[in-house]
């Protein structure tokens, strides 16, 4: 599938040899979150841009929760499971999605909403949140980042398995109601908008770049 949906495997407790690290390192603010953020931000900058600190916090949080969600989403409409990101590990390389690693799960749950939201809405993705409320990233773009990412990893895994796709959009839909994703986007027409902006647009010369096709300002 696509890389974005890739994933190694460790049994729960083990510690995966380097170079893998520990996922939990780069959600909370601390200096593996900031080097993240001014890696992305250099990126960005080769375009020759004069990159602000909240448009390369935006979008580090933008990728990191589209690499979480998708495997994610995938996982659970396919399998009928949810990871446990808190024993999860990663590899901070740059470009593309990042190397994952997630323990082995047979976890079943009645209610497979409650515990995605448990385990990966309410669990990496809110610490991941809390930390980037420190680079001047509102709430509302947090949110709707968080809805984009959503919609990237239904749009990708739609694409793949596209016997799926009911079952993905009634998933989506129940996670969408959920109170961290309500009021963050509309579907007109079939057509995912968020209400929000990514700041993408202001990483180019005189931050007047494109916008993103699900934009508010599109």
């Amino acid at each position: 599938m696509n890389p974005f949906f890739a994933f190694d495997t460790h049994a729960a407790g083990d510690e995966p040899a380097a170079p893998w690290r520990p996922l939990s390192e780069v959600l909370d603010d601390g200096p593996v979150l900031r080097e993240r953020v001014t890696q992305v931000r250099a990126v960005l900058a080769a375009g020759g841009g004069d990159v602000e600190l909240r448009v390369a916090a935006s979008v580090t949080h933008l990728g990191l929760a589209a690499r979480l969600l998708s495997p994610a989403l995938a996982l659970a409409v396919g399998a009928g499971v949810v990871p446990d990101f808190s024993t999860a590990w990663w590899q901070p390389t740059t470009g593309g999605a990042v190397p994952l690693s997630l323990p082995e799960t047979d976890a079943v749950d009645d209610d497979l909403v409650a515990l995605f939201d448990d385990r990966v809405l309410s669990g990496p993705l809110r610490r991941l949140d809390q930390a980037l409320a420190g680079f001047s990233l509102s709430a509302t773009i947090r949110r709707g980042n968080v809805a984009s990412a959503l919609n990237g990893a239904v749009t990708m895994l739609r694409r793949e398995r596209p016997e799926w796709t009911d079952d993905i959009h009634r998933f989506r839909d129940r996670l969408e109601a959920l109170p961290v994703l309500a009021d963050t986007a509309t579907h007109e027409d079939g057509r995912f908008r968020r209400r929000s902006c990514c700041l993408i647009y202001r990483a180019a010369p005189n931050h007047d770049g494109p916008k993103c096709g699900d934009c508010v300002l599109a």
